[in-house]
């Protein structure tokens, strides 16, 4: 399915309001089918084993979309991270999901018969995601820090997991948004807010540049001795970490600021 018709779907969604659910309520996941013209775009593997990680600890936070007849309208990398957790971890799935069960918003009308009906609804569900408190978030953060998953700058270590990126996936926001979640900060979706948040990412992005060029001139008078004493090596070894550090976190910050634009 091309990426215009998909385009055209969210305008027709957007100038009609979209279709209200019928009902909430829970289906056995092989009963979730395919939808009748396929994904309109692929789905991601990483991604299928991110959320497959994150469902096993907070569960399914937004339910899949399906049509009259069980058939899939969005929620194509959440069914099929479903999936993979009952194939990897049975006992995670079983506990998130008994009866295997699984939350999905049913909408009153065939995909079959309204193919274009169903495409506007895909469009709608994957652009509208419902918007979480900073509690919220806080409290699904909680629970994924208890699990493993690391909340600091820089790449996460052998073994260790991505706190923001894991949020990221699960509520539907960008990693930007999930910051401001977890930072308790007022929203930024106007035109202003975003230009001055953009500002404001710029500006720390020169002091880090500044900071990153201090250390590498340290780094490399560093390497001048022959023969470095204890103290020099720690020190060497401190200073090529913050490298790290710091080329990390301008690294996020410059992939947010991109995100936003």
């Amino acid at each position: 399915m091309s990426a215009s018709k998909l385009t055209g779907a969210l305008a027709i969604a957007k100038s009609r309001g979209a279709e209200t659910p019928s009902s909430t309520a829970t289906l056995s996941i092989d009963s979730i089918t395919d939808r009748v013209e396929g994904d309109s775009r692929p789905l991601n593997p990483a991604h299928i084993e991110e959320l497959a990680d994150s469902i096993a600890i907070v569960g399914l936070i937004a339910p899949i979309a399906v049509d009259s007849q069980g058939r899939l309208l969005a929620g194509g990398h959440r069914r099929a991270a479903i999936l993979l957790l009952r194939e990897q971890d049975p006992d995670a799935y079983a506990k998130q999901f008994p009866n295997e069960q699984v939350p999905i918003r049913r909408y009153d009308f065939d995909s079959q018969i309204e193919p274009e009906k169903a495409l506007a609804i895909e469009a709608s569900e994957n652009e509208k995601r419902r918007d979480y408190t900073p509690t919220e978030v806080r409290a699904i953060a909680d629970r994924l820090r208890a699990a493993g998953y690391r909340d600091a700058p820089g790449k996460p270590k052998k073994g260790e997991k991505a706190l923001r990126p894991a949020l990221e996936l699960i509520i539907g926001k960008s990693i930007r948004q999930v910051r401001r979640y977890l930072n308790d900060i007022p929203d930024d979706s106007t035109e202003d807010g975003q230009q001055n948040q953009d500002k404001q990412t710029r500006s720390d992005v020169l002091v880090l540049n500044r900071a990153l060029s201090n250390l590498q001139k340290w780094a490399n008078l560093a390497n001048k001795y022959e023969k470095p004493g204890k103290a020099t090596k720690d020190l060497k070894s401190h200073i090529n970490r913050m490298i790290q550090e710091i080329e990390d976190t301008i690294e996020e910050l410059e992939a947010e600021e991109n995100d936003g634009s």
